[in-house]
This record gives C-alpha cells, sequence and structure tokens, in this order.
C-alpha cells in the first residue's frame, strides 16, 4: 500500500521548518515549486539573481565556483533533506547566487519564493530563530571546512569525509559512495588520483575494503585514530 506524500509532515523534519506555524507553514507549501531535474542539469548560475532557496528531496546537487583558469571549485554537496540557499534572501532585490548549483544525480527539490518566505519571517519568531540556528550550523560547517582544506592533508580530508558517512554506533559497516568520486575529490581538493592512491594504501592496511562504489570499513578506531578522534563510546 503507497503511503500518500505529504510534503509539510516532509519539511518538518528540517530544523528550519520544524517550529513554523501550520497556517504559515501551509502557506509555504502551497506556494512552492516541486522541481525535477536530470543529472548535469543547472539549477542557477553563479551572479544570477537569488529569487528562491532549495529543500532537496531527493538526488545530490553540487554547488560550486569556476576558478580563472577554469577549474570547477566544488564547495558543498547537498544531500536529500538538506536546503541550501536561503541566506541569499537577506540581501534584498541586488541579492545573487554566489555559486552555480548542478545536479550530481537525478534529483527533486522544492523551491521557495523569496517574497512569500520573507513575508511569513515578518509575522513569525519561530521561524526567524529556525533560520538563524540553520544558518549557523552552516557558518560552522564552512569554517571547519576551511580549516581542514587549509591545515590538514589530503589523507586526513579522505578519512574524516569517510567517517562523516558512517552511521553511528557500528564497528564494522558499509559506506556506499553514491556521489561520483570526481566529484568528492572536487570537493575534498584532492586530485582524483591522489583520492584512489590513499584509498588504496587504507585498502593496504586492513582499515577498508574497496569494491565498485562501496567501501566496507573494517577498523573504524583505528580511521579515527588518523585524523585524532577520541574512542566511540
Amino acid at each position: 500500500m503507497n503511503r500518500i506524500h505529504d510534503p509539510a509532515a516532509e519539511l518538518r523534519r528540517v530544523y528550519l521548518f520544524a517550529e513554523m506555524a501550520e497556517e504559515h507553514l501551509g502557506m509555504l507549501v502551497n506556494g512552492m515549486q516541486d522541481i525535477q531535474l536530470a543529472a548535469g542539469e543547472t539549477l542557477f548560475l553563479h551572479g544570477q539573481p537569488a529569487e528562491r532557496f532549495f529543500f532537496l528531496r531527493e538526488g545530490l546537487i553540487k554547488l560550486f565556483r569556476i576558478s580563472p583558469e577554469g577549474d570547477e571549485k566544488i564547495i558543498e554537496i547537498m544531500r536529500p533533506g538538506e536546503t541550501f540557499a536561503e541566506a541569499v534572501m537577506f540581501m534584498g532585490t541586488q541579492g545573487r547566487y554566489p555559486v552555480n548549483a548542478e545536479a550530481v544525480t537525478d534529483a527533486r527539490l522544492y523551491a521557495f519564493g523569496q517574497k512569500t518566505f520573507l513575508g511569513l519571517l515578518q509575522e513569525s519568531s519561530e521561524a526567524c530563530f529556525g533560520l538563524l540556528a540553520s544558518m549557523s550550523r552552516r557558518l560552522h560547517m564552512l569554517v571547519n571546512q576551511i580549516e581542514s582544506l587549509t591545515l590538514q592533508n589530503a589523507t586526513y580530508r579522505l578519512v574524516a569525509y569517510l567517517l562523516e558517512q558512517l552511521p553511528q554506533g557500528l564497528p564494522v559497516s558499509n559506506v556506499e559512495l553514491t556521489t561520483p568520486k570526481g566529484v568528492i575529490a572536487s570537493r575534498l581538493a584532492i586530485q582524483p588520483a591522489t583520492l584512489s592512491r590513499i584509498l588504496g594504501k587504507l585498502r593496504q592496511g586492513g582499515l577498508i575494503e574497496v569494491q565498485g562504489n562501496q567501501i566496507l570499513v573494517r577498523d573504524v578506531q583505528a580511521l579515527r585514530n588518523l585524523v585524532h578522534l577520541p574512542p566511540v563510546e
């Protein structure tokens, strides 16, 4: 038996909308757009007027910039259940997207209009605090990313990434790299060949096994030791 899809219940799981009044959430749902993208399709471009922000339902979206030399630098990989581009709304009518957004895989999103959401924020303090919390978490994450990219070596960045993908409390777990390895390499500022070499060394050391896009983590604590994390209690 198929379950009836309830967008409001889906959005309630996002901190940004968790405390929003039913009336306001209903208005938001009624005015949102349901967008489907094929892999490789562009959602928005750097410098384009920022009139909407997004909630990712399915698939993967990469946020990236192109360097003057033409190299792609991935800033972030958005996964299902995450919102993005909400902070740009506060830049007013002159606000423009600071990055490009493109589907890594087939993707489905909800798009919310800037004017509608800003109107709701004026009426709901709970929604304002939810947005502030979301933006604060994103800022904290980006600061950690800057520290990792500038201060840590490639092995550290890859191991930290793998550990982030693991469910909590399991001694052995599969990591499914649904994100293409080339995208992961760009996200971690690692050359694809270097990423493959690091995976090979971790495999030779008995820490992981690699089978296509699947990585079986054989020794979680050994990986944690490489990035100086304490044991899991």
